[in-house]
């Protein structure tokens, strides 16, 4: 299991949870009734986007949600444009991550 640690950007605790390796983020998020904003749970809209730390890996970022996140002003069009983003990548679709097995995320949600 992975702790999950909900975190509002000015750094107040807004929940923990635990989770599978393989579990949706945004998912997690929704069962643990953490006020993260989404609407389409597909990476379309770019609602859901969050920041996290601790990811063993950073994973892939996809064009879509790349484009979204351009989209939505939350990256620029360098960041865009490269396959792969570095932990301290600005923003991430919760509904394009997969928690990973045994590390610890603190996941930035943004204040509405």
């Amino acid at each position: 299991m992975t702790r999950i640690r909900f975190v509002s950007d000015g750094g107040m605790l807004l929940n923990e949870s635990e989770a599978m390796a393989g579990d949706n983020l945004l998912d997690v998020a929704r069962l643990a009734d953490v006020p993260l904003h989404w609407r389409c749970g597909q990476g379309t809209c770019g609602t859901c986007k969050v920041r996290v730390a601790g990811m063993a890996m950073p994973q892939r970022p996809g064009r879509k949600e790349r484009n979204v996140l351009l989209r939505a002003g939350a990256i620029d069009a360098a960041l865009a444009a490269q396959d792969e983003w570095n932990e301290t990548a600005p923003w991430r679709l919760a509904c394009h991550l997969a928690v990973e097995e045994g590390q610890d995320w603190t996941v930035s949600c943004p204040d509405y």
